[in-house]
């Protein structure tokens, strides 16, 4: 009896092991899409960024969600050219929500910002009160629109994610990536988009 209880054990834990050991590596970034793609973009369309005049106010951290989007658009065959008869707008938007678990009571709270703000570590436990544990969530959301030189809208795509991961820009380039899977004929309404990157 004891020989047979220990086989069955061991036959339900190998699996659990071999799932523990392959989520070491990579994690999901699960999305919430949604696109349309009112008019057809040939592939290899040369493109340039458009900024919103929010977005000149903080031209750092603009430049650096255009160089992540740049990568996803390079990934579905645009090429980036100044003087380009597309114009793409990409934005980026990030909630974070802290819950505070005293003794199995929750207090949560939310800030918003726009892209490259800033992050707060991910929970905490510790110092002189040990059963207060804090944990850390972020809401993001990417957008990316393409307009010809008329100013029509060929394409827009919106990915949302709710996740613990605070390093926003693995996560915003996975995003990116969600919101261009099957350019440039999305399918319709809403779907779910997983993207594996490395932990």
């Amino acid at each position: 009896m004891t020989w047979v209880l220990g086989k069955v054990l061991r036959s339900a834990l190998i699996p659990l092991a071999l799932l523990l050991s392959g989520c070491t590596g990579m994690r999901v970034i699960d999305n919430q899409v949604n696109s349309f793609a009112p008019q057809a973009v040939a592939p290899g369309s040369s493109y340039q960024f458009e900024r919103l005049p929010s977005q000149m106010a903080n031209p750092v951290h603009q430049a650096r969600l255009e160089k992540l989007a740049e990568l996803a658009l390079g990934k579905v065959g645009l090429r980036r050219q100044n003087n380009a008869p597309l114009s793409v707008q990409v934005t980026a938007v990030q909630r974070q929500e802290n819950t505070v678990n005293q003794g199995g009571v929750g207090i949560g709270w939310g800030l918003g910002w726009v892209f490259g703000s800033g992050a707060i570590s991910v929970g905490s436990r510790g110092g002189r009160f040990p059963w207060v544990e804090t944990q850390t969530s972020y809401w993001r959301q990417v957008s990316l629109m393409i307009r010809n030189a008329s100013g029509a809208v060929l394409f827009e795509s919106h990915a949302s994610h709710d996740g613990i991961w605070s390093d926003s820009d693995a996560v915003l380039a996975a995003m990116l990536d969600a919101a261009l899977q099957g350019f440039p004929t999305p399918p319709a309404g809403v779907r779910r988009v997983n993207i594996e990157i490395p932990r």
